[in-house]
């Protein structure tokens, strides 16, 4: 399913996955390699799940307390533009590029003296393993967003995930359908 939030307003939720959904899922994932990317051809739901099986469940953090200057750092020796912020164990929000940008630089602050903290992004926008792609690029055109933290059924990280893994994941599956197709229609 697929939860929101507005920044700094209470969390809402939209509608769980529909059981077609999920049936066609469990189908999907039951069938051989050659049916499987018939019912891919066909239309079949992919989720987010397929995304983390491609590029892994590695999430970078960092703590709330820590400055500006170390999540920038660790940003850009990861290559990567957001880091899930942490508190006491518990996931508190996210910190991005743009949280930089917009409360750090143009407003004058300085990355040594800003705590992550003070910057974030909470309540967080995020996903679960079960959410559909066509849902996730619908969540990040709407809110304006590039990262969408995954989260299991017990609100535990298992993956995140940007709207580069998103277009590259729909580039790859478009990919594979031209080819079955093409395949199908040069075999008959």
């Amino acid at each position: 399913s697929t939860r929101s939030s507005t920044r700094r307003s209470s969390r809402t939720s939209a509608p769980s996955p529909t059981l077609a959904g999920c049936c066609a899922r469990a189908v999907r994932d039951a069938l051989p390699a050659e049916r499987r990317a018939i019912c891919q051809a066909t239309g079949a739901v992919s989720l987010v799940s397929d995304i983390l099986g491609d590029k892994g469940t590695n999430v970078l953090q960092i703590d709330a307390d820590a400055t500006v200057y170390d999540a920038i750092t660790r940003m850009v020796e990861a290559n990567v533009g957001s880091l899930l912020v942490f508190e006491s164990g518990r996931l508190r929000g996210i910190v991005t590029e743009r949280d930089y940008l917009r409360r750090v630089a143009l407003e004058g602050r300085t990355e040594k003296a800003t705590l992550v903290r003070d910057i974030m992004t909470s309540p967080l926008v995020y996903v679960s393993p079960d959410t559909t792609i066509d849902e996730c690029m619908a969540v990040m055109t709407e809110r304006r967003i590039r990262h969408l933290p995954v989260l299991n059924d017990q609100h535990e990280v298992v993956g995140m995930i940007s709207i580069g893994d998103v277009v590259k994941f729909q580039s790859k599956e478009q990919s594979a359908q031209i080819k079955l197709l093409t395949d199908y229609i040069t075999a008959s």
